[in-house]
């Protein structure tokens, strides 16, 4: 499977609006779905927050030019939920594999629960498999 379908597979299940799959260290864009572009400041923060999210924490998380409350972030995921009035319903995902960061955006009407467990279930199989 390429790995566009991976992010493809992610939008189909139509938890999630977006999704994208980058290298571990955040410098290799592999797959994206259309318009969801994640700026290479904000894939190296999440990348290097893996190891130590002192810089999210104290900063805050963005993702597609647009900022996030953070959740959660420990060495294998980091989840975030928008901000702002109109945002507040809407959260993305994060997760690292062995080898990839898998990060997705739920859009408003989503619980947050269904699309986390997605996106951390594709990333078991990734783990499985090598990745």
């Amino acid at each position: 499977m390429s790995w566009q379908a991976y992010t493809d597979q992610l939008v189909a299940t139509g938890k999630l609006d977006k999704a994208a799959l980058y290298s571990a260290a955040g410098d290799s864009l592999w797959a994206q779905t259309g318009a969801f572009e994640i700026k290479p400041e904000e894939i190296t923060a999440i990348a290097q927050a893996y190891a130590d999210p002192a810089a999210l924490q104290a900063h805050g998380l963005n993702v597609g030019g647009e900022p996030y409350l953070l959740l959660r972030s420990d060495d294998r995921s980091i989840y975030g939920r928008g901000k702002g009035k109109d945002k507040d319903t809407t959260g993305v995902i994060a997760v690292k594999t062995k080898q990839a960061i898998l990060v997705a955006h739920y859009p408003t009407g989503v619980v947050a629960n269904e699309a986390t467990l997605i996106v951390e279930k594709l990333a078991d199989y990734l783990i499985s498999v090598g990745y």
